[in-house]
């Protein structure tokens, strides 16, 4: 690998920036797969401000069967969104207002159909968790689900709305209190596991054959992660 850190090193890696081999051996990602997630990683971080990093604002574009995909992580076709400004939130894992290349990495993982049920299952929550209680308070998933229906387009009447949120709330709520614990979402998601289908992205299952343009011709051994 000393010739491929050597050339990349030259030319002053970002801040934050980690070696594949590091990032594949902790996420559920191969070493090519980390590489090229690097070339969509440069892409997205010198889309506002060229320093290197993800800024709030930024959007992720998939390619998709030839056809361009947005994925609402970071932007909306709108703009400003809870879903999306909730997302970088979570990826931005040191809490400085921008996203490196190892929170890049580490957190898309978690959206890859092979990362463990379980860092879907606290993703989730910390994602419905507005206000990082340590719980989901009920208005916290009724602005959620307005903010997601906001963005589809879908005008529904308070009535169905709050149709939406009551019946997951109450049947997470299992205690009753009028809030749902760590505890009572996994049991939930354990008995509606549809509830994480939005945690999965296919296209990340490869993402050498999901961005063939962005494949590298890499100098290491490819190997893959953690229980890949």
């Amino acid at each position: 690998m000393g010739c491929a850190a050597s050339s990349r090193g030259s030319r002053r890696a970002p801040p934050g920036y980690e070696e594949p081999a590091v990032l594949a051996a902790q996420t559920s990602f191969t070493v090519n797969e980390v590489e090229a997630l690097y070339e969509l990683y440069k892409k997205l971080s010198f889309s506002i401000v060229k320093d290197g990093l993800i800024h709030k604002g930024g959007s992720l574009v998939l390619i998709v069967d030839q056809e361009e995909f947005l994925l609402a992580l970071f932007r909306t076709s709108k703009g400003a969104n809870l879903f999306a400004d909730r997302v970088f939130d979570l990826f931005d894992l040191k809490r400085n207002g921008v996203i490196d290349f190892g929170e890049f990495v580490r957190s898309l993982s978690i959206f890859h159909p092979k990362a463990p049920k379980a860092d879907k299952t606290a993703f989730a929550f910390k994602l419905y968790d507005l206000r990082g209680t340590g719980y989901i308070e009920k208005e916290e998933l009724r602005e959620m689900v307005v903010a997601l229906l906001d963005e589809s387009d879908l005008c529904l009447s308070d009535c169905v709305i709050e149709a939406i949120v009551d019946n997951p709330f109450n049947q997470a709520d299992s205690n009753c209190d009028g809030r749902i614990d760590p505890d009572e979402w996994e049991q939930f998601v354990n008995k509606y596991p549809t509830s994480l289908r939005n945690m999965s992205l296919p296209y990340l299952q490869d993402i050498t054959a999901a961005f063939p343009s962005f494949v590298m011709h890499s100098e290491v051994e490819d190997y893959s992660g953690i229980d890949k």
